[in-house]
Order: C-alpha cells, then structure tokens, then sequence
C-alpha cells in the first residue's frame, strides 16, 4: 500500500505534491485548526514546504504509506489531511480548515482510509484526542473506533500537559487486543 488514490461520494484522496504547498499553509496556519494538534500552527509557505519534506515526502517513498491530502472531487484542491502511521501504534490523524467542519468529510474520508489500511492488512489503528476536543472523539467512533482508556502526556513541542483519550480499531477480527503502550507511559 503506498498511499493509492481513494474516492468517496464527495471527495478525492490523495497525495500532497509540491504544488499544494500553499493549500497545506491555509491548513497548518490556522490556529483554531491546530489548536489541539502537537505542533505550533505555522508561519510561513517556507515552514509549510519544510513540513512537507520532514512529513510527507518521506512517507510517500516508503513501500507502505498512508498519508492523504482532502480535496473535494469539484476542484481536487486540499482542504484537509487524513493518514495512518506505519509506525506500531498505526495512529490514525487528521485536520481540517475550519470553513469545512460540520459536514462529514473527516468521518467520509476516516471510512475510505479505515477501508483501505484493512485491505492493506494493518491488524489495528489507534487514535487519540485531547480530551477537551470532543468532536474528534465523535469521528474516532463514526468511523468504527471505540473508546479503550485515557492518558496524562506532556505534549511536545508545546510543552504543556494534556489528557488524551485513546480509541482503537480492530481489523484483525482479534476483540481483545488494546495497545497499551500509551497507557504504560
């Protein structure tokens, strides 16, 4: 699986290229969007490309990646992003401009990519949300996750401590498997 494009009713999934560099700064810029994301909304197209080289480019060489740009099938321009970590935690993060909440497209676009990281044969995901961000709770479970235990963790780079609730998903057909590693910290 190495990021395949995904098309939903509504959208188009697919990678980011250089080109959208200027769609992903009205992304990562806005702080109400980035409020309850690890990093400090960004500043500039210069920390935009840098984000994208540091983020995406190497995900999109790897032989398995699952990293999406959100673009409504109408203009194919990105409004969001959407992936999966290949990392053992399989931690399943999106974001998305705000003039575009409240419509499903996350929780649209969070089936596709559910769908095809099980095709890929991913055994679980696992999600996390501050709990003081309760809609993204609310997509982790549209989207087929259930709630498994919350954690205190001192967030980086912002430095302040968060409780996170962490949802998992999974694939395998296995009911009892949790990922404790966030929970053993």
């Amino acid at each position: 699986m190495n990021t395949p494009a995904l098309e939903t009713e509504r959208l188009l999934l697919r990678r980011f290229t250089e080109r959208d560099m200027e769609a992903l700064f009205l992304i990562l810029r806005d702080e109400e969007v980035n409020q309850f994301l690890p990093w400090h909304p960004l500043k500039s197209l210069g920390e935009t490309e840098k984000f994208y080289q540091e983020r995406y480019a190497p995900q999109y060489e790897r032989p398995q990646g699952c990293a999406y740009a959100i673009c409504l099938k109408e203009d194919n321009f990105p409004i969001g992003y959407i992936n999966v970590s290949m990392e053992e935690h399989h931690d399943f993060g999106y974001g998305l401009r705000k003039e575009f909440w409240h419509r499903g497209i996350v929780t649209e676009a969070g089936g596709a990519v559910v769908e095809q990281v099980k095709k890929a044969g991913l055994p679980y995901i696992t999600a996390t949300h501050d709990r003081n961000n309760p809609r993204s709770g609310n997509v982790m479970r549209k989207v087929g996750m259930t709630y498994c235990y919350s954690y205190e963790e001192r967030w980086q780079p912002k430095d302040f401590p968060v409780i996170f609730r962490m949802y998992q998903l999974n694939l395998d057909g296995s009911d009892n498997f949790v990922y404790k590693k966030y929970w053993n910290m």
